[in-house]
């Protein structure tokens, strides 16, 4: 216990020190093992994911909870909480598309430039990966809606359906109002000025490139690189990816 703390919290023991626990896995319904100060773990039987369920810990909200537990333990937490997000998140898009395998896709490869632009730009990890997945949501209530106009639509749409799945899988109030404020807006740079609306942004820019201009005529798509782009990661990316 550190004993600048003032008291002793009994929700941090499981990350202090763990224990293992059996969970039953989702596929085949074997045993499989989890420590807990763990998210995920692989089934015995037929090596699929296993994860933890389970809502908030206290390590999400609390002040002292780095200090509660110290840096090691609460590193892993972030980083196991931020693959189980990424993978609910995955979920919840995969259940809502259905079989529009497009969407889907299409969120994905946002989501893997999302994740290569986070390696060289300070954005937040836990905002940008959740709008990366869930910007275009609001395009299936779009089409429903508004038929052929729903790309005009699908930003109006988007926020409450993103506010409920992101809800669902325990995220903060104040985290899921930036999501729902970047997804909002994300074809229309400038009304939000922040590092995580601008890596989403050229994320999602780094998929659409090829099909919203000329790839073949470089000089004009250079000229573009340089005016759409929002990052110099982004632009780097869109270097090697459409000039080299």
């Amino acid at each position: 216990m550190n004993n600048n703390l003032p008291f002793e919290c009994p929700g941090s023991s499981k990350f202090k020190q763990p224990k293992p626990e059996i969970v039953k896995c989702p596929a085949c319904g074997s045993e499989a093992e989890i420590w807990t100060d763990e998210i995920k773990t692989n089934c015995p039987n037929c090596r699929g994911a296993v994860m933890r369920q389970g809502g908030q810990s206290c390590l999400d909200w609390c002040k002292y909870a780095k200090e509660c537990v110290g840096d090691a333990a609460y590193d892993k937490y972030v980083q196991n909480r931020a693959q189980t997000i990424k993978d609910k998140l995955l979920g919840e898009l995969e259940g809502y598309f259905g079989t529009d395998k497009k969407r889907i896709e299409h969120a994905k490869k946002v989501l893997s430039y999302a994740e290569e632009l986070l390696k060289k730009e300070a954005a937040d990890w836990h905002i940008v990966i959740p709008a990366s997945i869930l910007h275009d949501v609001g395009i299936k209530a779009a089409e429903e809606k508004y038929g052929s106009s729903a790309g005009h639509y699908q930003e109006k749409e988007g926020p409450s359906i993103a506010k409920g799945m992101l809800t669902k899988i325990g995220l903060k109030a104040q985290d899921a109002d930036e999501i729902c404020g970047i997804i909002a807006h994300h074809h229309s740079p400038g009304k939000v000025d922040t590092q995580n609306f601008k890596v989403l942004y050229d994320a999602d820019w780094l998929v659409n490139l090829k099909d919203e201009v000329d790839i073949k005529d470089k000089t004009k798509l250079r000229a573009i690189i340089d005016k759409v782009f929002l990052t110099n990661a982004g632009k780097e990316l869109a270097e090697k990816a459409y000039l080299q």
